[in-house]
């Protein structure tokens, strides 16, 4: 796990976390190897385009021209010229400066609850604060995403990572109000969190089941633990998660029974594909669950409610106060 990603970041201080650590060996989460692969190609897509956004945003950015070097110090590479970083002083990550993060889509709770401009809530999943968070939020998303893009095709992780940074999003402008956050952190920790409930629903299908399900569990646990170290918007990893694993019981839900009926049967013979009851009933409560979570959210941020107001514990989530630190993510 990088010690680079930063999940938010504000205009005097950055906030944000290490990426989702990717899984171990592959071998643990591969069901048998006659199972349909798809060609992943929706993820390098994802890839490509965060690339190139960040480059849209250096180059707006434009530091060798809106940088006023008398003050802050000179621009970080200034032979990139436009692409050339702001001083370190102000983002030690090699990148744009708060103000163009904010301009091109960055998650401004006030702009989206007082200014209507709710697109900032997925606007804000395609910008990154720097050359270090960049690289570590795709290297993370490469390890994570393609594995399930080609288990399950890229309709279905498509869908999970965009709702999962929206839900990360949401949980953010919620009960983060002071600073503005990029990054796709909630919607990495949504393939994170869906290869969890995938891994439940489709137990009978895998092999070396306790250790993949430790081995994912403490994966997990570390980086939602890293979270809560202070200027760290845990609150878009936990939102990014908890939509990724209620999202995993309904879109990466398999036929129990197809694999071992295989074994037995000629090569040209079909077997018989079944859900299981447990199947249906995860998949029911998980789509429920999702939509009302969606509307209570979204209904409380553009009514301007803080969520701190309704949970007075919930901010020691994102950040625990010890005497060596002290929180003002809130």
């Amino acid at each position: 796990m990088g010690n680079g990603d930063l999940e938010s970041w504000g205009s005097t201080k950055n906030r944000g976390a290490p990426p989702p650590a990717p899984p171990p060996a592959s071998s643990t989460y591969h069901t048998e190897s006659s199972d349909k692969q798809w060609t992943s190609w929706l993820v390098p897509m994802i890839v490509v385009a965060n690339v190139a956004m960040f480059l849209v945003v250096m180059i707006v950015n434009d530091c060798p021209k809106n940088h006023n070097s008398s003050l802050e110090g000179d621009c970080v590479a200034k032979f990139l010229g436009r692409l050339s970083f702001q001083p370190l002083k102000e983002n030690p990550l090699f990148g744009p400066s708060s103000s163009t993060l904010e301009k091109l889509g960055a998650l401004e709770r006030s702009k989206v609850v007082n200014g209507h401009e709710a697109w900032r809530l997925i606007s804000c999943i395609w910008l990154h604060a720097g050359v270090v968070h960049l690289l570590a939020n795709m290297l993370s998303l490469v390890f994570i995403g393609i594995r399930l893009e080609q288990q399950f095709g890229f309709v279905r992780v498509g869908v999970l990572y965009m709702l999962a940074g929206i839900g990360g999003s949401t949980l953010s402008a919620l009960f983060i109000t002071s600073n503005i956050s990029v990054g796709a952190s909630g919607a990495l920790f949504g393939l994170l969190g869906a290869m969890l409930s995938e891994l439940l629903t489709n137990w009978t299908i895998y092999a070396n089941k306790a250790a993949a399900l430790f081995t994912l569990v403490i994966i997990i646990l570390v980086n939602l633990a890293v979270g809560m170290l202070p200027h760290v918007d845990n609150f878009a990893h936990i939102g990014g998660f908890l939509t990724g694993f209620l999202l995993g019981f309904v879109l990466l839900m398999r036929p129990q029974f197809s694999w071992q009926e295989r074994r037995r049967l000629p090569a040209d013979a079909r077997g018989k594909s079944k859900y299981t009851v447990y199947q249906y009933v995860f998949w029911i409560i998980s789509a429920i669950l999702l939509i009302v979570g969606f509307t209570v959210g979204l209904v409380m941020l553009f009514k301007g409610e803080n969520g701190n107001d309704h949970c007075s514990w919930c901010h020691y989530l994102s950040c625990v106060p010890t005497s060596k630190w002290r929180c003002d993510n809130r």
